[in-house]
């Protein structure tokens, strides 16, 4: 219930509009969202790469309905990768298809993204060459975004992958098309609503089709990204790589930014990659409700730390556990009447 809640609330615009006011929100959101500006994500991006961390950075924004946002998306992309390379910055980029058009025009898509991918190579020089990531949305873009990255193979650009989303029934024929390519891939379980004629729905089925979807990327040998929060599956990766002989170094962990920074650490001082996927931007609304969904832990996680974090005075003692509560029931509501709706 929690889950299809958040789910529900990361895509109502009233519900959006109202939380991203909230002073109080935007300060817990500072633990999660490295700053509204790129200046702001470099500073905290230099930070975590000090500690060993390396990062990839992502500019939040959701799908954009005109192509002067598609415009601006991509410039905002070239900016990244020349502040990487002139900041000598141990990072990439996670960029979302339908901001650079997908939604509106695929030729629009291919030609924003062409621009950025050769930036990206100018500024480096073979292996050196900055890597860019198609961040995967929901089933409706899956076909596109993995056609893609083979379009863009195809025309030799070696600085391109994408994410696999374990939880998706077609997830097995995507890594064998992008394995075959050489491509890398990073594997999530998926946070997004989705009918069951398209995903799994319980947790231990997603978990089971993660741990065999790790496995054959390991072995694929294409540096592949392990992006999960999940102490046992970590510990499962960690032992599958064990028993086959796979180097820590030859894959990486992938976490967000402000969770589980200790496992962050721990990890890294076992010898193994860890990149911190570094969001920033105005558009953190969608994007924590997400992550929230994803790992209903972290709701909880969220709420100790605003009574942690900030002192009871900061979010005013009593009112703010209560709003909890009230926006816990108002998601609940609003979840119900819209499953009344489809079923009507």
């Amino acid at each position: 219930m929690i889950r299809e809640s958040l789910l529900y609330l990361s895509d109502h615009p009233r519900i959006r509009e109202i939380v991203s006011e909230l002073p109080a929100a935007k300060r817990v959101t500072r633990r999660f969202v490295a700053g509204e500006t790129l200046p702001e994500a470099v500073q905290v991006a230099k930070s975590l790469n000090a500690a060993g961390l390396s990062v990839t950075l992502d500019h939040l924004g959701e799908a954009v309905s005109l192509p002067e946002d598609a415009r601006v998306a991509t410039v905002e992309a070239v900016r990244m990768l020349e502040t990487i390379s002139s900041g000598k910055i141990q990072a990439n980029i996670s960029l979302k298809p339908t901001q650079l058009g997908l939604a509106i025009d695929e030729s629009l898509c291919v030609s924003n993204l062409r621009r950025i991918l050769e930036r990206a190579r100018e500024l480096g020089d073979g292996d050196g060459e900055i890597f860019v990531r198609l961040d995967m949305e929901s089933s409706e873009f899956t076909e596109q975004t993995v056609s893609l990255v083979e379009t863009f193979w195809g025309e030799g650009f070696r600085n391109i992958g994408t994410v696999v989303q374990s939880y998706l029934h077609r997830a097995p024929i995507d890594i064998d098309r992008l394995v075959s390519l050489g491509s890398r891939i990073r594997l999530v379980k998926g946070a997004y609503r989705e009918s069951d004629r398209v995903a799994f729905q319980k947790k231990d089925e997603v978990d089971r089709k993660f741990v065999e979807q790790m496995g054959t990327l390991l072995e694929a040998d294409h540096c592949a990204a392990i992006a999960t929060h999940d102490e046992e599956i970590i510990a499962a990766t960690r032992q599958y790589a064990f028993e086959h002989g796979i180097l820590r170094n030859s894959f990486e962990f992938q976490m967000l930014y402000g969770v589980r920074r200790d496992l962050q650490q721990r990890l890294r001082e076992e010898g193994y990659n860890v990149r911190v996927y570094l969001p920033f931007g105005g558009s953190w609304y969608p994007y924590l409700m997400r992550r929230m969904a994803e790992r209903p832990a972290n709701l909880f996680f969220v709420l100790e730390n605003v009574a942690r974090e900030s002192s009871l005075k900061e979010v005013s003692g009593p009112l703010a556990l209560g709003s909890g509560f009230v926006l816990g029931a108002l998601a609940t509501r609003l979840w119900r009447q819209s499953r009344q709706r489809e079923d009507r």
